[in-house]
């Protein structure tokens, strides 16, 4: 479910991309969320034994995939909420 997740937010991001263009740095997190998307599906193919491809329950520290799946998605935005507000401090310096 975490392909799913990410998939589903590398959507997301990028609908956001093309509705607010130029703003936001979406484009950013679009790049990201769908890096991250290619890479979990590469790794699940890879992976791949037979049996159900798209799994609800890991054997991790976060039993619920989707769980999981949201957050892997945390680290990303964070990343992505840094270098938005990196963009925007150089900018208010440079007007001050």
């Amino acid at each position: 479910m975490w392909l799913v997740t990410t998939a589903v937010a590398a959507i997301l991001a990028t609908i956001l991309w093309r509705l607010f263009q130029g703003k936001y740095r979406l484009g950013l997190l679009s790049q990201m969320l769908w890096g991250a998307t290619v890479m979990i599906l590469v790794d699940f193919i890879l992976g791949y034994k037979g049996g159900t491809f798209i799994e609800t329950k890991t054997d991790g520290l976060i039993p619920n995939a989707t769980l999981l799946g949201l957050v892997m998605l945390l680290p990303v935005v964070a990343v992505w909420l840094t270098a938005l507000l990196v963009k925007n401090h150089g900018r208010n310096e440079r007007q001050g």
